[in-house]
């Protein structure tokens, strides 16, 4: 029995052969661009136009009339052109309706972190509320301060008016 020479291993596919890939977006992308023309002005009138020469065509022609009176072949033109027209246009609706579902879970994924967000920042301007609340203020010290000097006065004797303010501007600066 004859050896093969050539070591190809006939589990792998061979590296010279051309291989045939396609998108397999391509159709869908087609007939989205198919449908948005269907739509537009510009194929009613290219439509409109055609329809009118060959009305006129056949009307006035007295030798080659491919389509007499009843139009027969213009009906079924547009039976075809609905026919291959609705499909596409279906298609091409849900498409649109893939993408604006895509859109619509990201748009309620950014809401629901603009909401966490919203929420803890709250919980933080609430936090520092409470924090600033609990703060000494100036005119509270003040006046604990000045209770204080008062206390210390009526404890000794002696003391008048004039060494309480000498005191109390050693531990308050003055104002200004």
């Amino acid at each position: 029995m004859p050896e093969n020479t050539t070591h190809r291993r006939l589990d792998q596919p061979r590296l010279g052969r051309a291989r045939l890939e396609m998108d397999p977006d391509w159709f869908p992308r087609l007939s989205e661009r198919i449908a948005r023309y269907l739509g537009t002005g510009r194929f009613l009138a290219i439509q409109t136009v055609i329809v009118i020469v060959w009305i006129a065509l056949n009307l006035t022609a007295v030798i080659g009339r491919w389509d007499p009176y009843p139009f027969i072949l213009l009906n079924l033109a547009f039976s075809t052109q609905a026919a291959y027209a609705a499909p596409l246009i279906l298609l091409a609706q849900n498409r649109q309706d893939d993408r604006d579902r895509v859109s619509l879970e990201e748009d309620r994924a950014r809401a629901a972190r603009t909401k966490a967000d919203t929420e803890f920042l709250a919980r933080e301007l609430a936090a520092l509320r409470i924090a600033v609340g609990e703060l000494v203020t100036r005119d509270y010290l003040r006046g604990e301060l000045d209770k204080l000097a008062e206390k210390i006065c009526a404890e000794r004797p002696g003391t008048g008016p004039d060494t309480d303010r000498a005191r109390t501007s050693v531990i308050r600066p003055a104002d200004g």
